[in-house]
C-alpha cells in the first residue's frame, strides 16, 4: 500500500533527545548524493559549454565572433551552469532529508535550507580536489615532456615574453642577421653562439625591470648592445627597442594582472550566488517532501474541454 499523505514525522521518546542516541540532524547521504549530482551536472554543462565556445571561434581572418563576446559568454555560462548544478543538488538534498519533530516551521526551513548549504560546500571541495589533482597531473606531464625534450629547443613559443624578444631583436634584413657579430640563431640550430643562454638573460631583465617597476640605466644599456649585436642597427635604435619591449611587457603584465582579478571575482561571485541557489532549492525540495508534490513531469492535455451543447 502506498502512503499518498504528509511524509511521516520522526518523533523521539519523551524525555530523550536524538544526541543520546547517536543521531544527528544532518543526513549525510542527502548531502553527499546531492553534491555529486552537483559536481555530474557542472561537469556535463562545462563540456556542452567548451564546444559552445570553440564552435564560435575561427583561426580564419573576419570569421567567427569576437574575443569580447566569447569572454561575455564564457562569463555568463559560469554563472549559469554553477547555479544550475547546485540547485539541483540542493533540492535534491532538501527532499531526500528526513523531516525529525522540529518544533516550528522556520527550523524546519532552516535544516532544509543549511542542507543544501552543506551540498555547496562538498561540492566546493570535491571541484577543487580535482581542480588540484588535475593541476597537479598536469604539472607532472609538462615536466616529464620537458625532460625528454631537453636536448631540442622549441621553434617558437606562445608566451608574449617570447614574441616580445622576438620583435626587439629581429634583424633589420636577412644580410644582417646572416652577418652580424652575434647573428640570432636559426630555428633548426637555436642554441648556436648561446642564443638561447642570450635570450633568457634578455628575459629575466625585462621581467625583472617590469616586477621593480623601472630598467636600471646598465641594464638598459646591456640590452641595448645585446640588441644591436643580434640585430645589426645602431646603438641609437636599439635603446629604442628596448624602450618599446620593457612598454610591451608591463602591458602584458598588466593585462595578465586584470584577467586573474576579472576571473576571481567571477568564480567568487557565482560561487555566493550558487551557494544561495543552492540554499532555496533545498527550501523548495523540502517544501515538496512535506506536501508529497510530484516529482515528475506532467505532459497531460490540460487545455480546457469545450462545455456540451446541450
Amino acid at each position: 500500500m502506498t502512503n499518498v499523505g504528509p511524509a511521516p514525522i520522526v518523533t523521539p521518546p519523551p524525555g530523550s533527545s536524538h544526541s543520546s542516541h547517536g543521531h544527528s540532524f544532518v543526513e549525510w547521504g542527502a548531502v553527499i548524493a546531492g553534491a555529486f549530482l552537483a559536481a555530474a551536472i557542472s561537469f556535463v554543462l562545462l563540456s556542452f559549454g567548451t564546444a559552445i565556445g570553440l564552435s564560435t571561434t575561427s583561426p580564419w581572418p573576419n570569421s567567427g565572433v569576437s574575443a569580447k563576446v566569447v569572454a561575455s559568454i564564457a562569463v555568463f555560462w559560469v554563472f549559469a551552469q554553477q547555479i544550475g548544478a547546485f540547485m539541483a543538488g540542493g533540492y535534491v538534498a532538501g527532499r531526500m532529508r528526513s523531516r525529525w519533530h522540529e518544533p516550528t516551521e522556520h527550523e524546519v526551513e532552516f535544516r532544509d535550507g543549511l542542507h543544501g548549504g552543506l551540498v555547496w560546500g562538498v561540492g566546493v571541495v570535491i571541484g577543487a580536489a580535482l581542480l588540484l589533482s588535475a593541476a597537479g597531473s598536469v604539472a607532472e606531464k609538462a615536466a616529464q615532456t620537458a625532460g625528454q625534450a631537453a636536448s631540442t629547443a622549441a621553434a617558437s613559443t606562445n608566451d608574449p615574453m617570447g614574441t616580445i624578444l622576438d620583435t626587439m631583436a629581429r634583424p633589420t634584413s636577412a644580410q644582417a642577421g646572416a652577418t652580424g657579430p652575434a647573428a640570432a640563431p636559426t630555428p633548426g640550430n637555436r642554441r648556436t653562439q648561446g642564443g638561447d643562454d642570450t635570450r633568457e638573460e634578455m628575459s629575466r631583465i625585462l621581467a625583472s625591470a617590469v616586477a621593480n617597476g623601472s630598467l636600471s640605466g646598465a641594464d638598459r644599456t646591456y640590452l641595448a648592445q645585446l640588441v644591436a649585436q643580434r640585430a645589426g642597427i645602431p646603438q641609437a635604435e636599439a635603446e629604442k627597442r628596448v624602450d618599446d619591449a620593457l612598454n610591451a611587457a608591463r602591458a602584458a603584465a598588466d593585462k595578465a594582472r586584470r584577467a586573474a582579478v576579472l576571473t576571481g571575482f567571477v568564480t567568487a561571485a557565482s560561487l555566493i550566488l550558487s551557494l544561495g541557489a543552492a540554499w532555496w532549492a533545498a527550501l523548495k525540495g523540502g517544501q515538496h517532501r512535506d506536501n508529497s508534490v510530484p516529482a515528475r513531469f506532467d505532459f497531460a492535455n490540460n487545455r480546457r474541454q469545450p462545455t456540451p451543447v446541450r
